[in-house]
């Protein structure tokens, strides 16, 4: 990976189908999301498309699946596949994997594999979908070997996509993904490295709190688009956070053009914008 040559690196995309065409999310559960994200056409690029196109872009990307069987029923795009497809294109990918925390002492061995075996750089939590609070003890052991790696822990904050639209919610329920209970995780693991992903509606001020207050809390701006970013969220990307915010576009669901097109528009000082848009995520990510 040429970090010269990259003009960003996007923290936050999905792997939504995997080589076999499976697809990691029921048609139900896809479609409201693309109905919510106003998404027209196909949303499910293979893991090669992905890279092929980041490269296009000349841009990294951190790549995961979703793992929320238990949940959902449905599952996830393999993290050995997501780790495999990034090591055959390296010079764009990063790979993160997903373990659902309800998977026991199972979850924490696969871990330990998918980082030693897999190069595995990171864990992605969703948990409105796995349906567990982040400071809940059952995920502890999983937060043990990712800390001990030195791998991140990127957690899901605030309103989701996914299940908007459908009845109910499709079951998924939205007060798992208050940024405040990642809190206690920081305070009991103050070495791991943690991503609250999105900005945090309803809970913005929560997750600024957190992050100004614990070391290892970094905050992404996936999911939305930089034109709706609520103006605290911005003031302290300017300042306090300068070097703890990260690019992160949610693709496919928010591509990284219109996501920079309307980053362009916004008010970020000229020495920060590099800093988001590459720097603060390299450091994170041990690329610097």
């Amino acid at each position: 990976m040429n970090m010269d040559e990259l003009v960003a690196i996007d923290v936050h995309t999905h792997a939504e189908v995997s080589s076999k065409g499976r697809a990691s999310l029921d048609d139900e559960l896809a479609d409201a999301s693309s109905a919510y994200f106003k998404i027209e056409g196909s949303r499910k690029p293979t893991l090669p498309e992905i890279a092929a196109y980041y490269r296009e872009r000349k841009m990294a990307a951190v790549v995961f699946t979703v793992d929320a069987e238990s949940a959902t029923g449905t599952e996830p795009v393999p993290n050995e596949e997501v780790a495999e497809a990034a090591a055959a294109n390296a010079d764009v990918l990063i790979p993160f994997a997903s373990l659902d925390p309800h998977r026991g002492k199972a979850a924490v061995k696969q871990a330990r594999r998918l980082v030693e075996e897999y190069g595995v750089r990171g864990f992605k939590f969703h948990p409105s979908i796995q349906a567990f609070f982040p400071n809940d003890r059952l995920a502890y052991g999983l937060y043990e070997v990712i800390e001990e790696a030195g791998a991140i822990a990127l957690f899901h904050t605030g309103q989701t996509g996914i299940g908007a639209g459908v009845p109910g919610g499709g079951g998924i329920r939205l007060k798992y993904s208050n940024p405040l209970h990642v809190d206690d995780v920081a305070a009991d693991f103050p070495h791991l490295k943690i991503i609250l992903a999105h900005p945090s509606f309803p809970w913005q001020d929560e997750a600024l709190a957190v992050a100004t207050h614990k070391p290892g809390v970094h905050i992404d701006l996936s999911g939305w688009s930089p034109k709706y970013f609520p103006p605290q969220l911005v003031q302290y990307a300017n300042t306090l956070l300068k070097d703890k915010v990260l690019f992160g576009s949610d693709y496919p669901v928010l591509t990284p053009d219109r996501w920079l097109a309307d980053f362009a528009k916004l008010e970020i000082k000229d020495a920060v914008r590099p800093k988001i848009l590459k720097e603060n995520a390299a450091r994170l990510l041990g690329l610097a």
